[in-house]
Order: C-alpha cells, then structure tokens, then sequence
C-alpha cells in the first residue's frame, strides 16, 4: 500500500445489463463491505495515450490490442478486476515451452479482442471445444493480458540451467530478499510464468486465465492464482485515486501514462541496461507482493492514529502538512509542539521519492478479500503489483525501509511475493499462429 495513483474522473464504458454483469456486480459488493493498481503501442496516437479502439459488436466497450512494443497492462488505464496467476512449468523441453509461449499469445490476441481463445470451426464435434465459452456473448471488457518470466525459469533452485537460458537471465532478475516481519507462504510465491489478466468484468478475467491455463496442460501448472477487485491505484491522468481496504486515497503520487519521460526513466528497460538481456529491453520487471491488512484491528483504531500513520487526511487524501490531495508534502512544516505535522515514519514519507533517492514505481494493486480464516477475521488486503525499470533500486530499498520503521507495519502482513522479468510486447502486423507464428519474448529464445 504505497503511496502512489491520479487526478479527474474517467467516463466508464457503457455495456449491456446481462446475467452475468448483475453477478459481477454482486461480487464487487465485497468491496463495500471493507471500503473500498495504455496498451502497447501501435497505433501511435491513440495506443500511446492509452485510448482505447471500439470493440467489434459492443458499443463502448474498450479494447486494448494485444501487439505493440509494450505489453498491454501496465500503462494501460487500470481496470477494475484483476486474475493473476503464477505457473511452473512442467515440461523439460525447450521447444515445448516455446509452442505453449506461441499458443498463449495466439490465444491471448483472440480474447483481448472479445473472440474464443480458439477458432471454435476447426474443433471436431467429438474433441472438447477450443473455448471454455463462459464469456460467449461478452464484451472485451477492456481486457489485457500480460506475460512474464520468473528466476526459476532460467534456473532451478540447485542452480541448473533447464531450458538452455541461463546465460540470459537478467541480472536483476533474483528473488526478491527476505523482508524484516515477513510470513511468506511458499504455496503464493515464486513461479516460472505469469500471467495478469486485467479486465472491466470478472468473467472476463477469469475466463482469460482458465483458458491460457487449459493450454498449458502437459507443459505447465497453475502455482498459485489471486483474484482482485478494485483497483488501487490510477494509471491515468483520467481516473480519480481509488481508495483501499483502509480507507484511504492510495497511490497519489503513481506514475502515469501520461507521463512519457518518467516511463522511460522508471518503467522501461532501456537497451544498454543488461548487456546479457538485451532482450528484455522496452519490458519492465513486475513486483508483486500479497500484502494482509489486520482490517478488524485497523477499524478499531481512532482517526487521529489512523491519520498519523498514514501521513494523510482520510477524508480528502491531502497530506497532514495541507492543502489538497495533490499538493506536495512538507515534510519540514511542524505543528504546534514542534514535531513535525507528517510523522517522518509515516507511510507516506517513507514511500515518498524523497526519501528513496528520486525512485518511483508503477503500480496496478488491488483489493482482495479471500472468506475468512479460521478465527473469523476477513483474510483481506492488498494484491501489490508495480513495474519497474530496477527492482534493486527502486523498490527493495524503500521495502526494507518501510519493513523496519513504518507506522503502518503493525497493521500489515506480507505472505506472498514474486518477481518477473517481463519481454516487451509482440511487434504490431507480426503473424500470429498457435503453430508457428510469433511469440512474447521470443527473442529470449533466438
């Protein structure tokens, strides 16, 4: 829960009623119980701004192409729903991996366009369908769909080259350390592949990962999967700052779309960044931590104390030195006794560049709330996702700072983590096939 997100409202995507938004409405009521992180480019103007194309059949309903030198899903406009999962894979076969890597782009072009993962007239009538079908009759809902490597990919834990990668394995790319206060579940951590699939409905989402998992069979399995609500962070200057489980405005101060030098300084790997990964440059590596909030402590908690470890108003989102949600902090202004008005342990001063050497991130979090545990407390939280040019500068210092000395820490618990090395996007008129075509990060393999 970092303090980073944006400003004005955006319009919201006009669709159909049917059954199956009403359920997704339903779902989102999880969010009230609690309170409630632009595509790759190719069709320069509108791609580069995050704008997105019309959907085939479905009047204002987005669409984020596939293709593009970024991989859609990072500084694509947040949507509301989130299915991430990590895979491992299975299967010793070099050649194997890189046909599951071409079958899922093929099949990840077809869904993020509103089509069946597979082309349901070339299924023989007594051989399962190419598509689960649940998301028949939906629109693409915004959907995208983001690939990435995780370490173990390129190395098993005794440090054995599996699939003849070793030698590009980026530098940065290690498992993230121990922090102090983890309580790391193995079963939610790590994972050869992942995919994030993002979307405006639910089904959408989920339909996008059981399909991709349905043609992992034989070659990898799903290690562990998050579903997310709620997004809690702004990728656009057009979207308002969601709030978390807290309560609070979160991610005021994210990275946008718009912002074109900061993406290249803090999002994109540049070209001279890792002589032996050349072929990640125009990616990005993905951070993601399962982060559980203490909800019923918290709500026990007064507003003065919640403020104070927070750093800012609850209400508006302005910091505790003044003025707006938006206006800048002043860490320096102090109160009456003294001491200065925004705790310097406080959650947002501890995330702040200023105190983390100018570093920022990009963050696409949401909310999850999974049931309840065994003592009756909602298992709820935070799903952290944020991309980012050097997770070695820019997001384990600040980390181990917050692990150790934020105010917030008592009230948040990290069992999940994972890091992945995410390739650029597939290039625009590239021939996609699930036979032969191109294939997200192929250059890692040629």
């Amino acid at each position: 829960m970092d303090d980073v997100a944006a400003p004005a409202p955006a319009p919201a995507s006009a669709r159909t009623l049917s059954r199956r938004s009403v359920l997704g409405l339903a779902g989102a009521g999880l969010a009230a119980v609690g309170l409630g992180g632009v595509s790759g480019y190719g069709v320069a103007a509108a791609r580069t701004s995050g704008a997105p194309t019309a959907a085939p059949g479905a009047s204002g309903a987005a669409l984020y192409p596939f293709t593009g030198a970024h991989q859609a899903g990072i500084v694509t406009p947040a949507q509301d729903r989130l299915h991430f999962a990590a895979f491992d894979v299975t299967t010793t076969s070099r050649t194997a991996l890189e046909s599951l890597l071409r079958r899922w782009t093929h099949a990840a072009d077809r869904m993020v366009r509103g089509l069946p993962a597979g082309d349901a007239t070339t299924t023989p009538y007594d051989a399962p369908p190419q598509d689960t079908g649940e998301a028949d009759d939906l629109p693409p809902a915004g959907l995208t769909i983001t690939f990435g490597f995780g370490p173990s990919l390129f190395t098993d834990a005794d440090g054995r080259d599996r699939f003849g990668l070793a030698g590009r394995r980026p530098a940065l790319l290690e498992d993230l350390p121990h922090f102090p206060g983890d309580t790391l579940d193995p079963a939610r951590s790590g994972g050869d592949l992942c995919i994030q699939a993002c979307a405006d409905d639910p089904q959408v989402a989920v339909h996008a990962v059981r399909n991709l998992s349905r043609l992992a069979f034989g070659t990898a399995a799903i290690r562990w999967s998050q579903l997310g609500y709620g997004r809690t962070s702004s990728t656009s200057s057009a979207q308002t700052t969601p709030r978390n489980l807290f309560g609070f405005k979160d991610g005021t101060a994210n990275i946008m779309a718009e912002e074109s030098a900061a993406l290249t300084e803090h999002v994109w790997v540049g070209a001279d960044d890792d002589a032996r990964a050349a072929w990640l440059a125009g990616g990005s590596y993905l951070v993601a931590r399962r982060i559980r909030m203490t909800i019923e402590t918290w709500d026990r908690a007064s507003l003065r104390e919640q403020e104070t470890l927070v750093g800012r108003t609850k209400a508006s989102g302005a910091p505790l030195s003044g003025g707006t949600e938006h206006t800048a902090p002043d860490f320096a202004l102090a109160g009456r006794g003294g001491a200065p008005l925004i705790d310097p342990a406080s959650h947002v001063a501890l995330a702040h560049p200023d105190h983390n050497d100018g570093a920022r991130m990009l963050r696409r979090g949401y909310n999850y709330t999974d049931g309840s545990d065994q003592l009756g407390r909602l298992d709820a939280g935070l799903f952290f996702l944020a991309f980012v040019r050097d997770p070695a500068r820019q997001y384990v210092p600040m980390q181990t700072a917050m692990a150790r000395h934020d105010l917030l820490v008592e009230y948040l618990r990290h069992t999940g983590s994972g890091l992945f090395a995410v390739p650029p996007g597939v290039p625009d008129g590239a021939r996609l096939s699930p036979t032969d075509g191109a294939f997200v990060g192929q250059a890692l393999f040629t």
